[in-house]
């Protein structure tokens, strides 16, 4: 077909427009006085803070940071981090900060630039966490006396 023919014996059938009046039965009320259904954000915007303080040892804020950190496993052995005993203490405040004070198996881990990141990225991602810091301390060492029973279990040191 020549690029350059006259396409006007081709009529192309263009679609009706939509208007919002075509949208509105006539039979029904206008949309400004139809009730108005259920927001799914009524409950949510309506829920309140607990009065519950929010940090301190045995807080739940203070449980979800540790299952978190639970989750985070060392890549040479088939632990977590947290029964693994590399984390020493975990404390939430009550203004929703989250300080982890943990160490490494050495300080030429292959890991040692990565894991802190790491469990600071976790810890700062737990909902109603505000901030979250390491500290990376090298003192007391960390030895196998430190794993939970799970850990040595699943190492076959039990």
């Amino acid at each position: 077909m020549d690029s350059t023919a006259d396409h006007s014996d081709m009529t192309m059938n263009k679609p009706p427009r939509a208007r919002v009046e075509d949208a509105v039965d006539s039979d029904t009320a206008p949309a400004a006085e139809a009730p108005r259904s259920r927001d799914y954000l009524d409950g949510f915007l309506a829920a309140k803070v607990g009065d519950s303080p929010v940090g301190g040892d045995g807080s739940e804020l203070q449980a979800d940071v540790i299952a978190a950190l639970r989750e985070i496993f060392d890549p040479e052995i088939p632990v977590n981090i947290y029964d693994l005993g590399l984390i020493y203490g975990v404390e939430v405040d009550d203004s929703r900060d989250a300080t982890i004070t943990m160490t490494l198996t050495t300080p030429h881990c292959p890991v040692a630039e990565t894991m802190p990141a790491e469990v600071e990225l976790r810890a700062s991602s737990v909902p109603g966490i505000r901030d979250a810091e390491v500290v990376l301390v090298w003192d007391p060492p960390w030895g196998p006396h430190k794993m939970s029973d799970e850990a040595r279990l699943e190492l076959g040191m039990l």
